[in-house]
Order: structure tokens, then sequence, then C-alpha cells
């Protein structure tokens, strides 16, 4: 199964490059600082609480931005990024050597290699809103295995009240519907057997409307 999009639009991938095509992965970091995802990493980072033995992977890492964050933030961590890019993989390994508790594997967010309950916190940032639905609800699914009981989900994405986005991004956002989709993360974290909580919904000057969310495994 395609991770997230149809193959038509993937190359011979059978996944998103981090960029969206091969080609234009050197600029990726760039588009992200431009699109003001450092300040939603941060964000994110310290609302997952992170402390010293946690175990914490991220689904859909990309170049490791937001990993090594977590890893900055908490040394005594152990983290993980994860993702199906082997080019965006191997441009975050350089950008994290030298860091400690930190390594990256290749993945799918919704086929794991990790055994059920061996994480700490699961994170996720604008990757979700690039899945077809179904494949949304499976790495969700998948995130609740891998998370002990008690462990929590941490995302930030695209979402909430998009309707009113005025940025042309904002726009062609909306006529995505794997975008759309994302008005359904209440429902979709629901059924993959999550209690969870919106933390924030609110406007974004680029992206249109982003929502925060942390969902946590029962006890």
């Amino acid at each position: 199964m395609n991770e997230n999009r149809p193959h038509s639009v993937l190359q011979s991938h059978d996944y998103l490059p981090a960029a969206g095509h091969d080609i234009l992965l050197p600029a990726f970091d760039l588009l992200s600082r431009a699109l003001g995802t450092p300040a939603l990493h941060d964000r994110l980072v310290a609302q997952a609480e992170l402390r010293p033995g946690h175990r914490v992977i991220e689904i859909g890492c990309g170049t490791g931005n937001l990993v090594i964050k977590a890893i900055r933030a908490q040394p005594a961590a152990e983290v993980i990024g994860s993702d199906p890019d082997p080019k965006a993989l191997a441009r975050a390994e350089r950008k994290a050597k030298g860091l400690s508790g930190l390594r990256f594997e290749r993945g799918y967010a919704q086929n794991l290699p990790h055994p059920d309950g061996e994480f700490d916190r699961v994170l996720s940032a604008l990757m979700l809103h690039h899945l077809p639905t179904d494949i949304k609800a499976a790495a969700l699914t998948e995130a609740r295995r891998v998370l002990r009981p008690g462990g929590r989900l941490h995302l930030v994405d695209v979402g909430g009240d998009i309707t009113r986005a005025n940025t042309f991004l904002g726009r062609q956002l909306l006529r995505n519907g794997h975008v759309e989709a994302n008005l359904a993360l209440p429902h979709l974290l629901e059924t993959a057997g999550f209690d969870h909580t919106l933390i924030s919904s609110e406007s974004h000057p680029r992206m249109g409307h982003i929502v925060y969310y942390q969902a946590t495994r029962p006890a």
C-alpha cells in the first residue's frame, strides 16, 4: 500500500519524498524555515514534556529538524527519527552528527518496526495531512500500538477551521482531499483508541490553520 500519494505522482517511490520530489530536497529546510515550522516544532517539543529515559519516535521525520530539537531539549532521552525517504534520512544523519541519543531508521508510519508498548512519546509534525485517509487511520493505530499505556502522541498539523485560510498556500491546501480529511482527526484518534485533547487550534499566516493534539494511550 502506498503511504502517501498515488503512484503517478511519486516517480518510482511508494512514499512521498520529504520535499515532494527528490530534486527539491536540498531546498526542504529553507522552505520549512520560510513556512515558520521551527516555531511549531519548538511548541510541540515543549508540549511533549520529555523526561530523562523517555523513548521517543517521530513518524515522518524528514530531514530531522524536530528530533534534533527534541534531543537537544532532553539529552537524556532516546530519540528515533523514522521516515521512508532514504535521501531525507541521509541528510538528517549528516545534520545530527555528533548528537548522542538520536538515531534514524527507514520505516513507514503505518508499519513501524517496533514491538508493542516500546515508546513513551510519538511525535508527528506536518506529516499526516499528506496521507490518504486509510493510511492516516493506520498510522494513528500504529502510533497507539507502539506507545506504552499512558504514553502520548503529540502532533501538529494543518486542520481545524481551514475554511478561513487566506494565504495562497492555504487556498491550495483546501483543494487537497488529504488535508480535508484532517478535519476528521478527532474521529480518527478516537477510532485508533486514543484519549485525546485539542491543545490549540489557530490561524497560521502561511498555512491557513493549524491544530495541536495530545493523544494518550489509555492505561
